[in-house]
């Protein structure tokens, strides 16, 4: 079959039918992100010092951990998100994940790649695996909100994503009502391998939001345990560290 091409003209029938929208606050704006917005959510980005394991921004520059990882033993590696999780991120990713606004996933794989092209380079993962959801979440809304954005980072980067390597095998209640213990108990045995991961060693998880790490967690102990070396992640949003 032969390719259309999509003409200039194409492009701005196409702008007036599905006009730009601010994925943060949703009005109309020719440009996506409105200006203010963008000046709140430029103050919500993580930026150094941060944790040198979550990734979580910290007070002092001679601090390696935030106090969340000076507690915890993690199974991943490290990790980084993009912004701190409040007001209009948090808005900004309820609405990517309930009310079905899929083409966030484009504007944050394309902030993704902006701020952390070199370092996800220098982890150098052979495959992006989402974070998976239950199959009767996944009914109810719809998607899967990480494998969206899984997909639109991997497009981007020109990396492999395996959307069903991992699968969530156990229902579970949701994590934002659980303390850390609570948290990480409630997700045991929850993933599992659909198959071998043999010459797989360096693997990049993607998800939403980063709390306690006890999702990310969960997932890389089933990725080590088959044989996987190293575990990354990234997320939208992440907790405040200290």
């Amino acid at each position: 079959m032969k390719k259309i091409k999509i003409t200039q003209g194409m492009k701005q029938v196409k702008k007036l039918l599905w006009p730009e929208t601010c994925p943060f606050c949703g009005k109309v704006y020719a440009e996506g992100l409105c200006p203010a917005c963008r000046q709140t959510v430029e103050k919500l980005l993580v930026r150094e010092p941060r944790c040198m394991k979550c990734g979580k921004p910290v007070r002092y520059k001679e601090q390696e951990f935030c106090s969340d990882c000076t507690r915890v033993r993690h199974i991943y590696d490290r990790g980084a998100a993009l912004w701190i999780h409040k007001n209009p991120v948090s808005k900004s990713i309820y609405q990517f994940k309930y009310h079905n606004q899929r083409f966030y996933a484009e504007y944050y794989a394309e902030q993704f790649v902006w701020q952390y092209k070199e370092l996800i380079t220098g982890w150098a993962p052979q495959v992006i695996l989402p974070v998976p959801l239950h199959a009767r979440k996944r009914r109810n809304r719809g998607c899967n909100q990480a494998e969206l954005l899984a997909e639109e980072l991997g497009k981007r980067l020109k990396l492999p994503v395996c959307g069903n390597l991992v699968k969530r095998v156990r229902f579970t209640s949701p994590q934002k009502a659980l303390d850390h213990t609570k948290r990480k108990k409630n997700l045991e045995q929850a993933f599992a391998l659909s198959a071998p991961v043999r010459g797989l060693r360096r693997a990049l998880i993607v998800d939403d939001i980063y709390t306690t790490g006890s999702t990310i967690d969960a997932v890389a102990k089933v990725l080590k345990q088959a044989g996987v070396q190293k575990v990354y992640f990234l997320t939208v949003s992440i907790g405040q560290g200290d």
